[in-house]
């Protein structure tokens, strides 16, 4: 059994893996998490902890309070130059978010082939994976929302409200939800472009149904793209001594 952890900038999700197949899965904002450690507590202790944060110590600290006591160390998970099949192209392999890893991982566990992995999240990463496994690059943007909130607090009339998406929107809120989601899945598709025949766009995040719909590449939606790669990661590395 293996309990995934993957602390993003604004929320930590889970879910619990056991015999190949999700058991259960969560998501709580990074200022609720402490919630968690009574859910957790109905976790056999000997199950396996494996973490992906980018939330910084101190949510790594109060995440080492709630598995306090449990018999297996958790694996604090980071980059590396070659894991579970995908190479880094980075140039210092480490400077890559253990979330960007965790997808990259996730998603060739899941295709074997060339993708473009996108996780549509407070920020939006395209990452691209080629068909041999190597990870050659990616691009790093404003999520959604986070677009939109800078439109309503950096001007002086433009409001933080919900638009619908029009080909030819009529309202300031439906230009702005348009523009946003234009803008995203713009920068989606001019990635997916560079990608080698056969590629698809394997996309996660809180945003990515949004964004999906209005895009005009190969797409396969994954919720637990992250999780999944943790998975990968721990069955295949935690009994190295190097994660800790």
């Amino acid at each position: 059994m293996i309990l995934a952890i993957d602390c993003g900038n604004s929320r930590l999700k889970w879910g619990l893996h056991d015999t190949g197949a999700w058991r259960s899965t969560g998501s709580v904002p990074l200022a609720n998490i402490a919630r968690l450690g009574r859910k957790w507590k109905r976790i056999a202790p000997s199950a396996t902890v494996v973490v992906a944060n980018v939330a910084g110590s101190s949510v790594r600290r109060r995440l080492e309070a709630i598995l306090a006591g449990r018999p297996v160390v958790p694996a604090w998970v980071r980059a590396r130059r070659r894991e579970c099949g995908v190479t880094n192209g980075y140039g210092k392999p480490a400077q890559l978010g253990a979330d960007r890893w965790a997808a990259l991982i996730g998603a060739w566990s899941i295709l074997h082939g060339p993708c473009l992995v996108v996780a549509a999240g407070t920020a939006t990463t395209a990452d691209v994976l080629k068909g041999d496994g190597t990870f050659t690059g990616g691009a790093i943007l404003p999520g959604l929302e986070l677009m939109k909130r800078s439109l309503a607090s950096n001007t002086a009339k433009l409001p933080l409200a919900k638009g619908r998406f029009s080909h030819q929107p009529r309202s300031t809120v439906d230009a702005i939800e348009t523009g946003c989601l234009l803008a995203q899945a713009g920068a989606i598709e001019r990635m997916f472009s560079t990608m080698e025949a056969g590629a698809v766009c394997v996309l996660t995040g809180g945003a990515a149904r949004r964004i999906a719909r209005h895009l005009s590449i190969p797409v396969r939606l994954e919720d637990n793209l992250m999780l999944e790669g943790l998975v990968q990661i721990v069955q295949e590395t935690v009994k190295s001594p190097t994660y800790s």
